[in-house]
């Protein structure tokens, strides 16, 4: 099992996710989804990658940080609820690491309780440094082991360079922006990463 978490959002984290889950032979799980009016990350995962996809433990209507998400629907989340299920699986988080699940319980807490590998998605425009170097250290902070970087957009060697070298990670590969994004443009990104050891 592995976690994909993000330096922000929208940088293309379920993007990535398809391609672990299509590379590893994999499932994937989201367990919290926040926003139901447009294609959910669980169905575009299935989309693209055509891979089992798990049920979320939560679906709220709300497309904002799933604390906020879930006090508007008037629902508890409740951590208990949020135990990987068993299996070959690559889950996936809302945002970066420390986007709230509740008031009191961060992504990143959710992950040093299930002591698995975190996957940092990472963009590759201006500000990717501050962003990746914060995230590597908020889950080093909590014992969390970072299994590489992967980095999504047009290529910025030398940004790249300095993330892995200053955070002292590894750097999986790039995903480049896929226009269009099909199964095959999926497929064909991710046979380039180097996946060593997550296996």
């Amino acid at each position: 099992m592995i976690v994909v978490t993000g330096t922000d959002t929208g940088i293309g984290k379920t993007v990535a996710a398809a391609a672990l889950a299509l590379r590893l032979g994999a499932a994937y799980w989201k367990p919290v989804q926040a926003g139901l009016d447009e294609e959910t990350d669980s169905e575009a995962v299935a989309r693209l990658a055509g891979v089992e996809v798990l049920p979320e433990a939560y679906r709220l209507n709300t497309p904002c940080s799933p604390h906020r998400a879930a006090e508007i629907d008037g629902v508890r989340i409740d951590p208990e609820r949020l135990t990987p299920p068993p299996g070959r699986l690559v889950i996936e988080g809302a945002g970066g690491a420390l986007v709230p699940l509740t008031r009191e319980l961060v992504y990143a807490d959710l992950f040093a309780r299930w002591e698995l590998p975190v996957v940092v998605v990472a963009r590759t425009t201006l500000g990717t440094i501050n962003h990746s170097l914060l995230t590597i250290e908020a889950l080093r902070a909590r014992s969390i082991w970072v299994g590489g970087v992967l980095f999504s957009g047009n290529a910025m060697p030398d940004s790249e360079a300095t993330i892995c070298a200053m955070g002292k990670v590894r750097s999986l590969g790039r995903i480049p922006t896929l226009d269009p994004l099909t199964p095959e443009s999926l497929r064909a990104a991710a046979e380039t990463l180097d996946l060593t050891g997550l296996a």
